[in-house]
């Protein structure tokens, strides 16, 4: 079997953590808990310091940092972050990022492909989103950091993928965690950013790469990414190709 997999949050959903999630938790969170930092800017470092030591399944296990904050400031207040999730599953809370989505997930299914989500969000926060925006039954797969014990840029997040078939192309909005993970493994990385300047995105897919500007411009997405502003653009995070638009993955794979 081939297999296209997909990440989700800014390559094809909006899911309501920034939005509607994590203003809650400020809300609720900020009235027992006193700190010049805002809850949110907490919870973010804790997600960071993670991050850096290596763990990154757990730092996105947003249940486990507000119990973690919680605890440490000795409040007694149970917080469910999967049912904030819920509860903002809602129309304009959530939402695909270009109108091509659906019909792109099935050309590609009715072209013999087998689709797979791989994420670093946990399936009790992503699997609501899908759900609501009619995208769930689309996937034969849905990887996730606690199901398969890694996260991106890691790339044993795909073994589950890999042993019922070949990988052909990953498509996500991240260079970190995306693109260099595809390459890595050498399976084809499709980078995806619906606002690409013009001088690139007027370009044919397979002459984007070539296009005046292009190098600066994924070299400031890295560095947005990484916060590495000092570091250059890795020769890993470089994509096969270049998209505006699911629609373009129907041309790539038709």
């Amino acid at each position: 079997m081939k297999w296209i997999t997909f990440d989700l949050d800014g390559t094809l959903m909006q899911n309501p953590f920034v939005g509607h999630v994590f203003p809650d938790l400020e809300r609720l969170i900020s009235r027992e808990v006193k700190s010049s930092d805002s809850v949110i800017a907490m919870l973010v470092k804790e997600h960071d310091r993670r991050m850096q030591l290596g763990k990154i399944v757990e730092a996105y296990d947003w249940d486990e940092i507000v119990a973690d904050l919680l605890k440490e400031y000795g409040v007694d207040l149970q917080i469910d972050v999967e049912e904030l999730v819920h509860k903002h599953c809602t129309d304009g809370k959530v939402y695909l990022l270009d109108e091509h989505v659906i019909g792109t997930l099935q050309a590609l299914k009715r072209n013999g492909y087998q689709l797979a989500v791989v994420t670093n969000g946990y399936y009790k926060y992503q699997a609501p989103v899908l759900k609501k925006l009619a995208i769930y039954d689309y996937f034969d797969l849905i990887v996730t950091p606690e199901r398969s014990g890694y996260a991106k840029p890691n790339a044993r997040i795909l073994d589950e993928v890999r042993r019922q078939g070949e990988i052909i192309a990953h498509v996500g909005d991240r260079l970190d965690h995306d693109i260099i993970m595809a390459n890595e493994e050498g399976i084809q990385s499709i980078f995806i950013y619906r606002k690409l300047p013009d001088a690139i995105g007027e370009k044919e897919i397979d002459s984007r790469l070539d296009a005046v500007g292009v190098e600066q411009f994924l070299k400031d997405k890295w560095h947005k990414e990484t916060k590495l502003f000092n570091e250059p653009l890795p020769k890993l995070a470089l994509p096969k190709k270049i998209i505006k638009d699911t629609k373009e993955l129907v041309e790539l794979f038709s």
